[in-house]
């Protein structure tokens, strides 16, 4: 097995230290700034080839990868954006079938996540393929005993013209748009939000943060969030820098789709309850009354008298 991880500005994208530990330890890392970017694998990759190229060109380096990765029997990509612009463009040249959005992956085929992710259905390959795997399902152990050997690589020059996109322009990703799984900064609301009202606050809030909002199972159900902001088993898979959580508890459900944030900051009135236990810095106060707060203070508006509602079942994320 083998991954490969485009790369741009010499960052590995979010899930590529996780696509490069499910192949194994093997890499190939393309894009502007390929070796430094292969640097940041240390601990992680013992093999990895670097491969500079100046921009993002997903149609010649689809045409320029395909002999290199040709007799490897599984191309793993992160499900970054760029990996899910390249990976089917490779697996056509290889004709090879495409597993997209994989939570694990193996030289005997892939789990994948169905019906929200509710259940996991375990898919036997007998041919090659190539797959993505999500980000933040995973996780990462970095070995500093792990020696790793890095070498340049340089494309295989297509034997025709190549067709490939053209970027106009490059736009920062919107906060309040974004997939959830792709954002740096996350602001979650549970149950202990207590009202639409806040709950709605609290999503302005983050934008004020320049951060995407995301939401427990419980305040979906109760339609305060849309279902795609859900984080948990049974939403999305996130694995942001900065988490901050209001109101919630910490349920297993919610927790296990949080990967491994860098930073955590819980604001709750519970100071025993799990997601404290999570976080970097546990605020003990009224969550709605922060917000309420905070909105006043970055000139947001107002949040209207809170009602309380009643309490979830227990294996609700809350």
């Amino acid at each position: 097995m083998i991954a490969i991880v485009a790369v741009r500005g010499a960052e590995l994208p979010i899930g590529g230290d996780e696509a490069v530990a499910e192949a194994g330890g093997r890499a190939v890392v393309i894009g502007e700034g390929a070796q430094v970017a292969a640097a940041q694998l240390r601990g992680i990759a013992s093999d990895v080839r670097w491969c500079e190229q100046a921009s993002f060109a997903p149609g010649l380096w689809a045409a320029g990868l395909a002999p290199i990765v040709r007799d490897e029997q599984v191309v793993i990509m992160p499900a970054s954006p760029d990996g899910r612009d390249l990976a089917p463009r490779l697996a056509f040249l290889l004709d090879r079938p495409l597993f997209a959005g994989a939570v694990a992956i193996g030289l005997e085929g892939t789990t994948m996540a169905e019906q929200g992710g509710r259940v996991m259905e375990v898919v036997r390959v007998d041919e090659p393929f190539v797959a993505t795997l999500q980000p933040g399902v995973r996780g990462v152990e970095r070995d500093p005993a792990l020696e790793s050997v890095t070498t340049a690589c340089t494309l295989v020059e297509p034997k025709g013209p190549v067709d490939d996109v053209e970027v106009l322009e490059v736009l920062p990703a919107d906060p309040a748009t974004m997939d959830l799984a792709e954002a740096g900064r996350i602001v979650g609301g549970g149950a202990g939000v207590r009202s639409a009202e806040s709950m709605a606050a609290l999503s302005r809030l983050a934008l004020a943060f320049g951060a995407s909002y995301g939401a427990t199972r419980v305040v979906t159900d109760w339609g305060w969030a849309p279902f795609e902001r859900q984080i948990g088993t049974t939403g999305v898979t996130v694995h942001p820098q900065l988490y901050l959580a209001f109101g919630i508890s910490g349920a297993v459900q919610h927790t296990a789709g949080l990967g491994d944030p860098e930073h955590c900051i819980a604001v709750n009135t519970d100071a025993s309850c799990p997601m404290m236990g999570l976080a970097d810095l546990a605020v003990v106060t009224d969550a709605p009354a922060l917000v309420a707060e905070l909105s006043r203070r970055f000139g947001i508006g107002t949040v209207k008298r809170l009602g309380e509602v009643t309490a979830p079942e227990e294996d609700d994320d809350v």
